[in-house]
């Protein structure tokens, strides 16, 4: 364990290991990270939470940087998944989802778990990130808010992904899971919903 990973382990035998990646601007102690993986751990996963360089960087001057390109953020993921024992997989909220789905397959990973997933940049669909989805080499997992605006609905149901990339859709959820009030739902039960769902798809692929 170092300072830029911290542990959430469940109270009984893991089922799997985790490794959670950030997304582009938030820490992986933001309270979304922390709900998450409080969550999962209480589902019997263990939670592996790891900070990108830039990030790491960041909590030591303060300064706000830009993501490192993507070849160093899957340098990094890599680095971290040497000497995990098995099963464990790869995941992360946004960008580090996007990281993960990316490498997964090489690393030696069961499946990667994206929580909001950036099908494209804001306000550019014409700009999409689904080529490594069209082809997958190990079991993937995409858990989604209906009003996400970097992946809604209907914008997902014509891209050629997959077929056994699994998608699951959470309810009025935005991009961080905050579903509106007329929902009647709350944030942190978007959260567990997601949690749970990947609890089973680990338990289904460990």
């Amino acid at each position: 364990m170092s300072n830029s990973t911290f542990s959430d382990e469940p109270a009984t035998a893991p089922l799997a290991t985790l490794l959670l990646g950030h997304g582009a601007g938030a820490p992986m102690d933001s309270s979304f990270m922390t709900l998450l993986a409080q969550s999962l751990a209480q589902h019997g996963v263990h939670v592996l939470r790891f900070e990108f360089p830039y990030m790491q960087a960041r909590r030591v001057d303060g300064r706000k940087r830009p993501p490192n390109p993507m070849p160093a953020l899957q340098a990094h993921l890599r680095e971290l998944c040497e000497g995990l024992d098995a099963p464990f997989f790869v995941g992360g909220k946004s960008m580090g989802g996007r990281v993960a789905s990316m490498s997964a397959g090489e690393l030696g990973a069961r499946g990667f778990i994206c929580f909001g997933y950036p099908f494209h940049p804001p306000s550019k669909p014409e700009k999409n990130r689904i080529a490594h989805l069209q082809q997958l080499t190990c079991p993937g997992l995409i858990l989604q808010g209906t009003r996400d605006p970097l992946g809604k609905p209907e914008e997902v149901a014509s891209y050629p992904l997959d077929s056994s990339l699994q998608l699951h859709w959470l309810n009025s959820g935005d991009h961080d899971f905050k579903p509106l009030k007329a929902s009647g739902q709350t944030q942190q039960q978007l959260i567990e919903e997601a949690a749970e769902r990947a609890a089973d798809f680990c338990r289904q692929n460990a």
